[in-house]
């Protein structure tokens, strides 16, 4: 009982032992704030690649695609681990806007839209044919015309609050789009001066994923129109990659696997196709390695941060440290005192290992609490700043942004929690150690009373 009676006595009548306290409580709000806003951000983006491929795609970097591709998807269907699959064409191009004499090169992608939306979340980020993704590629002006989706960031251009400004009904613009075909050893398709397939399509909605990248970048066209474009219609079609979609109960890493197994038999049996060579780069990706190069930089940023809270934690470890001695140091006579009615060496390091514990606790739950208090009402901070000072943590014309992600991890507030205690057990280890060391005769002398 005597260890919890000085155990508080020491952190609430030592006034030393506010700053210690305070310290721990700061570092804490400072950690649960950025990390919350980090891990939402890295979280977020990871879900938004997600969505944009599916689980897994088989794919090859060459724009000449591969071949037999129908005859595989058919393989894939029939298994009963898959949900979905979709045939993408993926290629680069010149698009013209109508009444424009400018060119913009864009990545084009063919896709079927209910198919590609079965396997991925294309649907849901439409704004005009979100409630029927069907007819996306028909325009509401003319549903006769060939229609394009747009990359929201290539058409529309975000205001200071990160929104777009949608019409009623998408304009009726043309684009022109452009590219060169090629053939399946990777030639021109068209020799001499008209080495180019043109193609003229209408505006007919925009696609907003949340990946600044692909809204500024792409295009989506009809799936024949963009085989056709980039010359891999004809009597062994091609494409460029199979997105494919695995039933809830089934794990990625075990689905990517099986699907590797299938792919292998299959490019085994066309082994003496005439276009079976193309075959040989493709590649079966889990949708991990698939966006590794766009998501692997998010995740060294949130390393690095995490190795920069390592640091505070030191710095913690020290001013506990400092704390502990100054207040051992003061009270070596009430050490004496305990050890000269019995309370053994083991007894004095419990003491105050429990003193650290509750400074560690008390000063983790003000921590937590001042930064899920301070995260609730982030947002409306940076609004009132915005409308005040014209300040924003993000600027939303840049960056594709929309709230400040605020969403508290119970499992990340436990591991900063838990963090700050064995933060302070460390830095009290050698102090408390000391103080058990401590012998009654050298602290009770009378020259000393």
């Amino acid at each position: 009982m005597y260890k919890i009676i000085l155990a508080f006595r020491y952190l609430f009548r030592k006034r030393i032992s506010y700053l210690a306290f305070l310290a721990v409580a700061l570092c804490v709000f400072i950690v649960v704030v950025v990390m919350t806003v980090m891990t939402g951000l890295v979280t977020d983006f990871k879900q938004k690649n997600h969505s944009f491929v599916g689980d897994c795609v088989i794919g090859t970097e060459s724009l000449v695609g591969f071949a037999y591709y129908e005859d595989f998807m058919k393989i894939l269907e029939r298994a009963d681990f898959i949900e979905g699959v979709s045939a993408v064409i993926k290629s680069y191009a010149l698009i013209s806007p109508g009444g424009t004499e400018r060119s913009i090169g864009v990545e084009i992608m063919g896709i079927e839209p209910v198919r590609h939306s079965q396997v991925t979340g294309f649907g849901k980020t439409l704004h005009y044919r979100r409630d029927d993704v069907s007819k996306a590629f028909e325009p509401i002006y003319d549903p006769n015309l060939a229609g394009c989706v747009v990359g929201i960031d290539l058409w529309l251009t975000r205001d200071v609050k990160g929104e777009y400004a949608y019409g009623a009904a998408p304009a009726k613009t043309s684009l022109t789009v452009s590219c060169f075909p090629l053939t399946a050893k990777g030639a021109l398709a068209k020799a001499g001066t008209g080495m180019v397939n043109t193609k003229t399509f209408y505006y007919s909605d925009t696609s907003h994923s949340g990946l600044a990248r692909v809204d500024s970048s792409l295009v989506y066209l009809p799936f024949e129109q963009a085989q056709l474009l980039c010359g891999m219609a004809g009597p062994d079609k091609r494409v460029n990659a199979i997105h494919i979609k695995f039933k809830p109960n089934v794990g990625l890493e075990n689905g990517c696997k099986k699907v590797a197994l299938l792919w292998q038999r299959f490019a085994e049996e066309k082994g003496g196709e005439k276009k079976a060579g193309l075959l040989e780069k493709v590649t079966v990706q889990s949708w991990k390695d698939y966006r590794r190069a766009f998501i692997a930089p998010m995740e060294k940023e949130q390393t690095m941060m995490i190795a920069m809270f390592v640091l505070v934690g030191v710095t913690t470890v020290f001013i506990i440290f400092v704390v502990f001695y100054m207040i051992i140091s003061h009270k070596s006579k009430d050490i004496g005192i305990l050890k000269s009615i019995g309370v053994s060496s083991v007894n004095i390091i419990e003491l105050f290992a429990g003193f650290a514990f509750l400074m560690g606790l008390l000063g983790s739950c003000l921590g937590l609490f001042a930064g899920w208090l301070f995260l609730l009402k982030m947002n409306r901070i940076e609004n009132w700043l915005f409308e005040h000072f014209k300040f924003q943590l993000w600027d939303r014309t840049i960056y594709a942004i929309g709230d400040i992600p605020n969403a508290v991890d119970l499992k990340v507030l436990t591991g900063i929690m838990l963090s700050a205690i064995v933060t302070c057990l460390v830095g009290a280890l050698i102090p408390s150690w000391q103080a058990a060391r401590l012998k009654p005769v050298e602290t009770l002398q009378v020259s000393q009373l």
